[in-house]
């Protein structure tokens, strides 16, 4: 960081920690008892400041109602068997927040306000942080217009906002995903690399048809021709086929994961070989036949690493290998584990120490 910011906090009167039930935190639906806020105007970001989490007044003219100028993030903070709270690899976070900014043609931010806002409100809520295992403090920044004004054209005015809250695991089992064949995530030249709204917006009903037929998630492909592999739902879909691991190149169509990324660099440290390039689904779909697919999963923050059961096809339902024995994936899982909870070195200093 290169200065300490001017953060005002006022802080709660009345906690809402002890009305809260750790044994059972269904994903996003708990939140702890302050928020972070920021405005933009003047093309400047000020009122940077702590509040009691709560409603916020808004116009409903403002234009990220009306033409979705609004993204976020997504990451999550640990506590170590000592008493240390960590954030797991924030820089990332903050340069694919400006990356997701410069797309929908809204300021950036720089990323001392970035960090700081995440660290002041994580060591503030710190008792909020679960100690179990796989349960952890998620944290959400995100940006949206505020102009009142029912033009289209980009505002000149944004709120920043950061909201955290407990969770614990995301998916309870390994997954049957679906291949989607008609419905599409993201096209060449459009958002799909952004964390903006609108692209969640647009997936929640080819998800919820999916759902209706029993599956657990989709397996986007290419707007296209729907023949090559994007991502998994809400995370990056990875496979282990024929020994390499293999991922969608992050293109304008792919999310850039942080766990994306991590998981490559374990893989590349153990000497796997990695390839970041066009899947086709004809390979995924032979693998699974063959058997050469030894291992497939979901990677994101949310997710983790989330183990993929069987893969569907037009049809046709291919299962892979019981994901309990599966070298690979559950190495990544519980080398990450043991780093993020701070029971393994972290050689590359991915851990954001917030709070002793």
């Amino acid at each position: 960081m290169t200065e300490t910011l001017d953060i005002k906090i006022s802080r709660t009167t009345a906690s809402r920690l002890q009305q809260t039930d750790f044994d059972n935190l269904p994903f996003g639906k708990t939140f702890s008892d302050h928020m972070f806020v920021a405005d933009y105007a003047d093309g400047e970001w000020k009122n940077l400041s702590v509040i009691p989490y709560g409603e916020i007044g808004l116009s409903p003219a403002i234009s990220a109602l009306h033409y979705g100028q609004a993204f976020f993030e997504g990451l999550k903070a640990y506590k170590h068997a000592d008493g240390k709270i960590t954030v797991f690899r924030p820089d990332k976070n903050a340069i694919r927040f400006n990356k997701s900014a410069e797309r929908l043609c809204m300021p950036t931010l720089p990323e001392e306000i970035f960090l700081q806002s995440i660290a002041t409100l994580v060591d503030l809520d710190r008792d909020w942080v679960p100690s179990k295992p796989n349960h952890a403090l998620y944290i959400r920044p995100f940006m949206f217009a505020t102009d009142p004004y029912l033009g289209v054209t980009p505002s000149s005015t944004y709120k920043y906002m950061v909201l955290v809250g407990p969770v614990g695991p995301y998916f309870s089992k390994p997954l049957r995903v679906k291949i989607e064949t008609h419905y599409t995530r993201a096209a060449e030249g459009g958002m799909g690399y952004a964390k903006a709204a609108g692209n969640y917006g647009s997936s929640m009903l080819p998800a919820r048809k999916a759902t209706e037929e029993g599956f657990d998630q989709l397996i986007w492909t290419d707007a296209k021709e729907h023949k090559f592999i994007e991502e998994m739902g809400a995370a990056n879909a990875m496979f282990l086929l024929d020994g390499k691991l293999i991922t969608a190149e992050a293109k304008d169509t792919i999310l850039d994961g942080v766990t994306r990324d991590t998981v490559i660099a374990l893989a590349k440290e153990w000497g796997i070989a990695v390839e970041e390039r066009k899947i086709s689904v004809a390979e995924i779909v032979e693998g699974a036949k063959n058997g050469k697919l030894t291992d497939a999963f979901g990677a994101g923050t949310a997710a983790t690493i989330a183990p993929v059961a069987s893969i569907s096809y037009e049809g046709q339902e291919y299962f892979l290998s019981d994901p309990k024995t599966r070298e690979f994936s559950n190495r990544v899982f519980d080398t990450l584990d043991a780093i993020k909870y701070g029971n393994a070195p972290d050689t590359h200093n991915w851990n954001y120490l917030v709070s002793e």
